[in-house]
């Protein structure tokens, strides 16, 4: 039998992301510097998760600059809902503050009316940008053909041979826009999300096994495996 080649490869994990997820409609009527600080929210935890957090720093505080100048202790107090709740507090912050050091304001409208590529690579400068916050302000606010990917994607790519692992580290899924069209690119992107939020939030459980090998029976040696700490040897004796 001939080996898939990425694009079947990559259906297949949106056959299995699809038969299990709906897709979450976005939000409208967001700033592109809203989407910005929303997808580093979003990036590896549920839609309703972020969207709950980010109403709580809208309401809770002064203005985003209040959020900048707070530690990533109190902002981890505020993220607690998220998967990754002190890794989305550190991209929040460190977003916040290259926004602020760049063009000494929050806002970032100005990126739209500029060419996409442009836009683009502006946003990859900024610290506490991930190819997930790029990809999605590309598709939410640039109106571009972008697929975010998030962490537990990475892993279920790689698992089902789409990706190889120097690929996965780069954090995007090459020849992934080919595959969905740019129309269903919200909509696919979403049920991808959602599929990587339940592989990333634990990669070693049941849950993420199933799925797993739903998508690629023949893949059980290549599901992840926890890391097992090795002891040093004791010192030898003075």
């Amino acid at each position: 039998m001939a080996t898939p080649n990425r694009a079947a490869l990559i259906n297949r994990v949106l056959k299995v992301s699809k038969k299990h997820f709906q897709p979450v409609p976005p939000t409208k009527d967001r700033t592109l510097f809203e989407h910005l600080l929303f997808a580093c929210l979003l990036e590896n935890s549920p839609h309703a998760a972020a969207e709950q957090v980010f109403k709580t720093f809208r309401e809770e505080y002064f203005d985003w600059n209040e959020v900048r100048v707070s530690t990533i202790r109190e902002l981890g107090e505020v993220t607690k809902p998220l998967v990754d709740g002190p890794e989305a507090a550190e991209r929040l912050k460190q977003t916040l503050h290259a926004v602020f050091e760049t063009v000494y304001q929050f806002d970032l409208e100005t990126l739209k009316k500029q060419n996409i590529g442009a836009a683009v690579k502006q946003l990859e400068k900024l610290k506490g940008s991930t190819p997930f916050v790029v990809a999605y302000v590309t598709q939410m606010a640039l109106g571009g053909h972008s697929i975010p990917v998030n962490r537990g994607l990475l892993i279920t790519m790689e698992v089902a041979g789409a990706v190889s692992e120097s690929e996965a580290k780069t954090g995007a899924v090459p020849g992934l826009e080919r595959v969905v069209s740019k129309t269903k690119g919200v909509e696919v992107g979403s049920v991808l999300h959602q599929l990587g939020v339940e592989i990333g939030r634990n990669p070693y459980g049941p849950a993420a096994r199933k799925l797993l090998l739903e998508i690629a029976p023949d893949a059980k040696d290549r599901l992840p495996k926890r890391k097992v700490a090795v002891e040093e040897p004791p010192p030898p004796p003075p």
